[in-house]
């Protein structure tokens, strides 16, 4: 028998583009998304084969796009693709991101610029071309995959870049909230903890990083991509209907403290 509760989450004939898609959280996102239905697009630098056919595999209806979204042409291009490919846009998931710490005094213009086209300007740039698509259809959702980097200076790592394009990526979720609600799109985003990827393995395997990271998260623990991916999955979908402009904060507790 349906479950009106459990149909809330099925995504079945919309079409949803994943950046980042085929690796770490990004991948754990697709593989959510296709579950509950979605048809999936995913973008990325490379098309990572093996995650690609893993997807596949498991009966989900995708498409590779191609996309550098450090060159600030590519969002544009990426949404416009997914259209084609899709006929629509019902949801976009900003999740590509990459980590560039370091001390600020020493901190390159080089790293800094990379660092911001790709975890603030991409996002902006794919939000902007979104919304074109959203409103014509009268409906949408975007999903920003933040940090809570964004939200507290987490240590003993220096990465203020970093944590600035976070803060930046919460508030350009809660001002296009405001802004296009009343086109019946939503727009939240998620501030992950610790979570076991490749983006944060290299620190584990260093028990100084791992002793503070762990100790300060009240569950003890690194978070799983399918923690997460259960997140985006819930903002994703109708049974978060009436949210809008939120942060979910999925961490352990780390940020209680």
């Amino acid at each position: 028998m349906a479950s009106p509760i459990f149909d809330a989450f099925r995504l079945d004939g919309k079409v949803a583009l994943v950046t980042g898609g085929l690796r770490g959280i990004g991948l754990g996102i697709s593989h959510a998304l296709g579950e509950a239905g979605a048809r999936l697009i995913v973008a990325s630098r490379s098309p990572h084969p093996a995650a690609l056919a893993a997807l596949r595999e498991r009966g989900f209806a995708v498409d590779f796009v191609e996309a550098d979204l450090g060159d600030p042409a590519a969002p544009a291009k990426m949404v416009a693709e997914a259209v084609r490919i899709g006929g629509r846009l019902d949801i976009l998931v900003n999740n590509a991101g990459i980590a560039l710490g370091g001390d600020t005094t020493s901190y390159s213009l080089e790293n800094y610029r990379k660092l911001m086209a790709i975890n603030l300007d991409a996002v902006f740039l794919a939000c902007q071309a979104a919304l074109k698509p959203m409103r014509a259809q009268k409906g949408g959702v975007i999903l920003n995959i933040g940090s809570i980097s964004g939200l507290v200076s987490n240590i003993p790592q220096q990465q203020t870049a970093y944590n600035a394009a976070k803060a930046a990526v919460h508030m350009l979720t809660k001002s296009l909230a405001s802004d296009y609600a009343a086109d019946n799109i939503r727009v939240n985003a998620i501030a992950p903890g610790y979570i076991l990827t490749d983006m944060i393995e290299g620190g584990l395997a260093d028990p100084a990083l791992a002793r503070v990271w762990t100790g300060m998260t009240p569950l003890g623990r690194p978070g799983r991509i399918d923690e997460v991916a259960s997140g985006a999955l819930y903002l994703c979908s109708p049974a978060s209907s009436y949210v809008t402009g939120e942060v979910l904060v999925i961490d352990g507790g780390y940020t209680l403290r």
